[in-house]
């Protein structure tokens, strides 16, 4: 009888032997020709880029995990950067790793799972971006008005840096450099962070103005200007930055951090730089409105010292009371010498006639040197004032003359007196019958108002902003000087 364990030794013996390199390479064949060329929806998760370009991750759902690779070929094609709870679409094939003894998918694609995937990754990153304050309005500084150098940082083989250059030109033609970045894909955001921190480092000859321009793509071509790194940079720039990337409808998040947002990479040109010509045509004029504003002042400041002029007081006022005080000093001088001479020459006759003939010689030499001495001082005094009161008579003439009405005489005026001796301002100031005289500059003419005056006085035109109609000369009887022949 032969047992179970017998059989069960009868049966292995008939079983062939595998190695585990032959079992590895017959699951890796097996798995490869069951399932070819796969598309996976799935969830990154454990995303890692290692130095040599590869990147490793794990695709999962509610209840599984696939292990995945991307190489770096593949993986510089990316059009945007994978990160952890990412919902992704990945094509590749499946296979086996032996060395771990598990099965992975070689991604050959990788693409966000849809628009609205990206439009929510990008909804968090700018909510948090935000939250650490890097949008705010106050870390925006204002553009230099007349940049004189402008940094660009793009692709330079593109349409984008042709079109900056070419609006500057037309514009304000300006000094630019240009720092050659790559705008899409595997390493664009490295480039472009890069290239904002590296004009920021430069100590000599450091740009003005900053531009961070691309031409317009999908939100996956765009997406390089939405990457952390180069949002960082932008908020870190001390120089201030116009972003341009994408079309008037495109926005990215480094439209928030910078200073200025453009539509269009055209347009960062157009709110870098003024237009010339409208700035020269600005100065001339200026420098017109500045020319007349001058002249007007001078003329209003002219105007304004003749008034102060007329408000001056007479010269003959101001100097009468010193010119009366100096007549009466100067009358009173030589008679107080004189006083004093006899004074002091009847005392000294007093004296001698107290004294002995000597002393009286004696008192009469020393009162006579005492006189002399006094006179020698006293005569230098007396001519010196004498002279300082004449020079400030002769002044106050020559202001006199200035301002005398006799001046205002020679040029072609005249003054009315009344019998009384007093100027007539208006005609309002005559009525019938007053008598007076027209002082000339060579002369005076009297004159009686007749009833002729009154209807003259009711004709005359009121005082308008119009000039008047000319009148007849008025009729007065004049009695004319022998020296001065009829005025009317």
């Amino acid at each position: 009888m032969i047992t179970d364990s017998e059989n069960m030794k009868q049966t292995n013996a008939n079983i062939a032997e595998y190695t585990v390199s032959e079992i590895s390479g017959a699951l890796k064949r097996t798995v490869e020709d069951r399932f070819g060329y796969v598309r996976v929806r799935a969830e990154l998760s454990g995303v890692k880029r290692v130095s040599s370009g590869h990147c490793y991750f794990a695709l999962k759902d509610e209840s599984s995990v696939l292990d995945g690779v991307m190489w770096r070929g593949n993986v510089s094609r990316l059009s945007f950067v994978p990160e952890d709870g990412l919902e992704v679409v990945c094509s590749g094939k499946l296979t086996t790793y032996a060395a771990r003894s598990k099965y992975q998918m070689v991604v050959d694609a990788m693409e966000p799972a849809g628009a609205g995937a990206l439009m929510a990754l990008l909804e968090e990153r700018k909510q948090k971006l935000a939250s650490e304050g890097l949008f705010d309005p106050s870390r925006k500084v204002p553009i230099p008005f007349l940049p004189r150098k402008i940094g660009v940082v793009t692709s330079p083989t593109g349409a984008v840096i042709r079109d900056i250059l070419h609006r500057l030109s037309d514009r304000f033609p300006s000094n630019v450099m240009v720092w050659p970045v790559l705008v899409q894909g595997e390493g664009a955001a490295e480039q472009v962070s890069q290239a904002i921190a590296g004009f920021n480092a430069m100590e000599n000859g450091r740009p003005d103005l900053l531009i961070v321009a691309r031409g317009g793509g999908s939100i996956e071509d765009l997406w390089s200007f939405n990457e952390e790194v180069v949002v960082r940079a932008v908020a870190a720039s001390q120089i201030p930055l116009i972003s341009a990337v994408g079309h008037e409808t495109d926005t990215t998040l480094i439209d928030y951090a910078a200073d200025l947002r453009a539509p269009t990479p055209t347009a960062a040109a157009e709110k870098a730089v003024p237009v010339k010509v409208d700035l020269e045509f600005s100065l001339t004029d200026l420098g017109r409105r500045l020319s007349v504003q001058k002249t007007k002042m001078l003329e209003d400041r002219k105007q304004a010292i003749v008034a102060l002029a007329r408000a001056l007081p007479k010269p003959k006022d101001i100097l009468g009371m010193n010119s009366q005080k100096l007549d009466d000093l100067s009358e009173r001088l030589p008679m107080a010498l004189l006083n004093s001479t006899r004074q002091k020459s009847i005392l000294l006759g007093r004296l001698s006639g107290s004294l002995s003939s000597g002393k009286l010689q004696q008192a009469a030499r020393f009162n006579r040197e005492r006189l002399l001495s006094a006179s020698s001082r006293l005569r230098p005094i007396s001519a010196r004032l004498l002279t300082e009161k004449k020079d400030r008579i002769l002044v106050a003439a020559r202001m006199l003359a200035s301002l005398s009405y006799q001046n205002v005489l020679n040029r072609g005026f005249a003054m009315v007196k009344n019998d009384s001796g007093n100027i007539v301002k208006t005609h309002e100031g005559l009525k019938i019958g007053d008598k007076g005289e027209i002082v000339f500059a060579s002369g005076s003419v009297a004159f009686e108002t007749s009833s002729g005056m009154n209807e003259a006085t009711a004709n005359m035109p009121k005082r308008t902003s119009e000039k008047p109609r000319p009148k007849k000369p008025n009729k007065v009887n004049s009695k004319v000087d022998t020296n001065q022949g009829s005025l009317f």
